[in-house]
């Protein structure tokens, strides 16, 4: 019996699975369960992947993914850029903080590629598949209980409300969730000293950039070249947005220009406010990922900092050691609560140690760079030393590149679920 809902709506689907959030948790586990032949739908509350602000960052242990799942060569002839030196000034000291080259890994390199161009992929890759359906501009609103069990959720269509049953629920739904919401998951805070200021400025053919990063008494700013523009972070104190924007806005881009002096000419694109995205940083995680029939992953139970743009790559992870432990349980069933915390079990150690790195960088390092004041900026002895010594560079580029503990995919690919004709 339906305990949450009292309207019925005009229609109504069942699946195995229905995953909320059609971002890189979603999309990649809808490909996988897809792969598998489990009969899998995948929500997506907006009618395209485009936004303002996703994290555009896909490291060598998601290009691993992608090639384990043989649609590398496809995916490396999208548009991307590549990066495998991290270099910076700090206090206009020149710092480098991490070299992939020094990896032993088949893809030596961190591919900077617009998220929505990521999920389009995922996206038409996984047509392929029978099993898998892709909802756009479906917005999951509530969830349908069976008494202690999650067995579904409602949804908000163009066309109005239908219900979704089904055996397992997942929420990829993002640091926002509202699956986790109405499910009544508990979030532990964690905290971070700072917010993002997203912002795009125009590049001329032939500008190129080596520093990465600059920091500065009371500032940050992170460019990356996103090939015709640079896409720039410009990193604020915590709660500090108003007061920027009471300084005006162009005490704002003569800092930018400042401290990135390449912005010079593509920063005439910023005109207004309107054209800066506030990101509000957080970092926390649920203490419970489950409930009977659902599971959270992804930034939907674990929000990152964006300190070394591992978001979406610790998402992809999530998706593949998802697949790999639930994916054979799924094709008669839905696994048991016990069977569902196996996800978290294997991927609470990853996320705690990932977030417990990017809280060591935020108040060892950020922090106190953002502080106001006089005094000159010291580089830190830490980065002094990775910097003085390169084969130090390695260490860093490893955690970055490939994190605590990479995934691999283990699912195996259902022999007829491909439908005819396609792939």
């Amino acid at each position: 019996m339906n305990t949450t809902l009292e309207r019925q709506p005009a229609t109504s689907l069942k699946v195995r699975c229905c995953i909320v959030g059609g971002g890189p948790a979603g999309m990649m586990l809808g490909y996988l369960l897809g792969r598998a032949g489990i009969d899998v739908v995948v929500l997506e509350k907006h009618a395209d992947f485009f936004r303002d602000f996703r994290g555009d960052t896909v490291h060598p242990s998601t290009l691993q993914v992608m090639d384990e799942l043989g649609l590398i060569d496809g995916f490396l002839k999208l548009p991307h850029q590549r990066l495998q030196t991290m270099d910076g000034l700090f206090g206009g000291t020149p710092v480098r903080i991490a070299d992939l080259r020094q990896l032993r890994t088949k893809y030596p390199f961190i591919a900077f590629m617009p998220q929505w161009d990521f999920l389009n992929f995922l996206r038409e890759a996984g047509q392929r598949f029978a099993s898998l359906k892709v909802m756009m501009n479906t917005e999951a609103v509530d969830l349908i209980r069976r008494g202690e069990s999650i067995a579904g959720v409602r949804a908000k269509t163009a066309d109005g409300d239908i219900d979704i049953e089904a055996d397992l629920t997942i929420a990829c739904d993002g640091r926002h969730s509202i699956v986790r919401e109405r499910a009544g998951l508990e979030v532990e805070e964690i905290g971070a000293p700072m917010d993002v200021l997203w912002f795009r400025a125009g590049r001329n053919a032939g500008e190129t950039e080596n520093v990465f990063a600059g920091v500065e008494r009371g500032k940050m700013m992170i460019s990356f070249d996103r090939g015709d523009y640079w896409q720039c972070a410009y990193v604020i104190a915590k709660g500090q947005y108003d007061a920027v924007k009471a300084r005006g806005l162009q005490t704002l881009l003569d800092d930018v220009v400042r401290m990135a002096p390449i912005l010079k000419n593509g920063i005439a694109d910023v005109n207004s406010f309107d054209d800066i995205k506030l990101l509000t940083v957080a970092i926390n995680r649920l203490t419970r990922w489950t409930r009977p029939g659902l599971l959270c992953i992804g930034d939907a139970a674990h929000a990152m900092s964006p300190v070394g743009g591992v978001g979406v790559n610790l998402a992809v992870q999530d998706a593949v050691a998802t697949a790999n432990l639930l994916a054979d349980k799924m094709q008669q069933r839905c696994p048991s609560e016990n069977e569902l915390d196996a996800v978290r079990r294997r991927r609470e150690f990853p996320v705690k140690m990932t977030q417990w790195m990017q809280v060591v960088v935020q108040n060892n390092i950020i922090s106190g760079a953002l502080q106001p004041g006089d005094r000159p900026l010291k580089v830190p002895l830490i980065v002094r030393l990775i910097t003085a010594l390169p084969w130090l560079q390695g260490i860093p580029a490893r955690l970055l590149a490939l994190g605590v503990r990479p995934e691999h995919v283990h699912s195996r690919a259902a022999p007829s679920s491909s439908r005819a004709g396609i792939g």
